[in-house]
């Protein structure tokens, strides 16, 4: 094992509870932290038709799963008393942009009072660590051409940037009242960029609805076309997180860090919609793909955004290890073994990837 990835040895055996498993990014933390050894509890809703990730890597045969919504207080806070985590890495949410212009409350509850059920019984069952995720969209975003910095304005003009910018001022609630009399940081909040890899079904997401139209040969919709995100692989993200849990389970980070960081892609990383949709189809292979661009603007979504991770580099010595071209290569390719490959050994071809994503 490379030297930069020695920190992943310290997951073996540990007991690590993470909320939202049924998900794109919980599925493939769960699948990584239990290849590493770890025994991995999750906690989520059922899993929906879309939640392939964990249906086909047999996450509930390989890791002890519960059904919990994480609305219900009561429950989540019974099973984290019961099962006495070592580290918790908190996913679960409301992720849909979309979805929270339909189901607004929905979005509210899950994603800020959900979140508060989790930090309220971490508090209370003297939980130890605690990873807690919300999203690049939690900045007072303007669509000024700057990259954000942890410290930045929280805030949002549309109900899931909002959202997220709750659960982090109720993270930083609990951090200044309950978690900062220590000596050593033990909770910290991350914040990622448009993430994206193999796995991802959820409807009005730009990589899933490209690959649904290219099996059906349906016309793709293209929505906010000319946006600019900052693209990143999943594993770029689940690294940082791992690394920073890491971190804060031997304790080598002082209680008066800014208990937050940005896990996000090289400024290379950051283009357009219409770009890396182009760049997804060509490298799919597929010349005679139509879209149509939808400026409708049904609503309200920020042009620009951009992550400052210098504060990641130099606390913790994480950096991005893929660029674009690896990032769609490797996205591009488990679909395409999903699809395509008869034997269909989403395992063996899911720890290739992250096999290749470590040799980076």
């Amino acid at each position: 094992m490379k030297k930069k990835n020695l920190f992943l040895k310290s997951y073996k055996n540990l007991k690590v509870l993470i909320t939202g498993t049924t998900g794109f990014k919980g599925a493939w933390l769960a699948f990584w932290l239990k290849e590493l050894g770890a025994k991995v509890i999750g906690v989520a809703l059922k899993p929906e038709k879309d939640s392939i990730l964990f249906k086909n890597l047999k996450l509930e045969k390989k890791i002890k799963q519960y059904y919990i919504d994480i609305r219900d207080f009561d429950k989540i806070s019974k099973l984290i008393k019961k099962e006495k985590p070592d580290i918790i890495f908190h996913l679960a949410a409301q992720s849909i942009v979309s979805s929270s212009f339909k189901r607004p409350l929905d979005t509210f509850q899950t994603n800020i009072l959900g979140s508060a059920n989790i930090l309220e019984s971490v508090r209370l069952n003297n939980s130890p660590y605690l990873i807690y995720v919300t999203s690049d969209k939690c900045y007072l975003n303007l669509n000024k051409k700057r990259r954000y910095k942890e410290n930045d304005a929280l805030g949002g003009l549309d109900n899931y940037s909002s959202s997220k910018a709750c659960a982090e001022l109720i993270f930083l609630s609990y951090f200044n009242n309950y978690f900062n009399k220590n000596k050593f940081l033990s909770i910290a909040s991350v914040r990622a960029g448009n993430v994206i890899g193999g796995g991802d079904m959820k409807n009005n997401r730009i990589i899933p609805d490209i690959v649904k139209s290219l099996n059906s040969k349906k016309i793709l919709n293209l929505r906010n076309p000319h946006a600019t995100r900052p693209w990143q692989h999943v594993l770029e993200c689940l690294s940082g997180y791992l690394l920073l849990g890491h971190k804060l389970l031997n304790k080598h980070l002082k209680v008066d860090t800014f208990p937050s960081w940005n896990f996000g892609p090289n400024i290379s990383n950051q283009t357009n919609v219409e770009y890396i949709t182009k760049m997804f189809i060509n490298n799919w292979g597929s010349s005679h793909f139509k879209i149509r661009k939808d400026l409708s603007k049904k609503f309200y979504e920020t042009t620009f955004l951009s992550l400052n991770i210098q504060k990641a580099g130099k606390e913790l010595d994480w950096k991005p290890r893929l660029n674009l071209k690896d990032t769609i290569n490797l996205t591009v390719n488990w679909y395409k073994n999903f699809y395509h490959d008869k034997n269909k050994n989403i395992e063996f071809f899911t720890k290739e990837q992250i096999q290749y994503f470590l040799d980076n």
